[in-house]
């Protein structure tokens, strides 16, 4: 079986990623996508009828409680004691001049 990746198609994927490679390099780097690669051929061949597709991570849930407004805060005494305010906002010296 001839393997897909060869030197042009490495000098060209090294070519867009900018990378520069020496000869000994690319022979290298040749030699490990070509094992890569031929491990990928080798997952195609596996008998996967049977196996259910995995989403998501599994069976997990949510544990946090749902995001709703709560109906007595006491956000109006923290405003009431605030030194200087106008309507319902708080007014801070200026941070810029």
């Amino acid at each position: 079986m001839s393997s897909p990746i060869n030197k042009k198609t490495l000098e060209h994927l090294a070519e867009l990623a900018r990378i520069k490679l020496n000869t000994q390099e690319e022979e290298k780097l040749l030699q490990d996508l070509q094992k890569i690669l031929e491990h990928f051929e080798e997952l195609k061949t596996l008998d996967t009828a049977g196996v259910e597709p995995m989403s998501g991570g599994g069976g997990l849930k949510n544990i946090f409680r749902d995001d709703a407004a709560a109906e007595n805060t006491n956000q109006r005494a923290g405003i009431e004691q605030f030194p200087d305010k106008q309507d319902d906002y708080l007014k801070v010296p200026p941070v810029f001049e």
